[in-house]
């Protein structure tokens, strides 16, 4: 299981823009790395993070294997209502991860 750090606001005025700032500890291995012994190591990477807001999907991005590891991910969305901000990783071999904030709005 990956550690993830989420920073986000936990207050908002209705209309403001906030800025969310997520950190997935994952080792992100691209399946082109030789081991030690000459075989491939397989690959292991996030391939999808995405948001919903009020469940409402605001953010989802697609990563590929040139991703670094430990991904940081930052972007914004408007606050709208009262609401959980769901986070969600998932990957390779069974990887998933969610994390929920709660956005108060006033």
């Amino acid at each position: 299981m990956a550690n993830v750090l989420v920073s986000a606001p936990k207050q908002a005025r209705a209309g403001e823009i906030v800025e969310i700032r997520t950190l997935a500890s994952h080792p992100m291995e691209t399946g082109f790395r030789a081991g030690t012994n000459g075989t491939l190591i397989p690959r292991d990477i996030v391939r999808e993070f995405s948001c919903s807001y009020g469940g409402v999907t605001v953010f989802r991005m697609e990563l590929s294997p040139a991703i670094a590891a430990n991904p940081y991910i930052a972007f914004h969305l408007r606050a709208r209502e009262t609401g959980p901000i769901v986070l969600r990783w998932t990957g390779d071999n069974g990887f998933s991860v969610e994390e929920t904030v709660t956005l108060q709005v006033a």
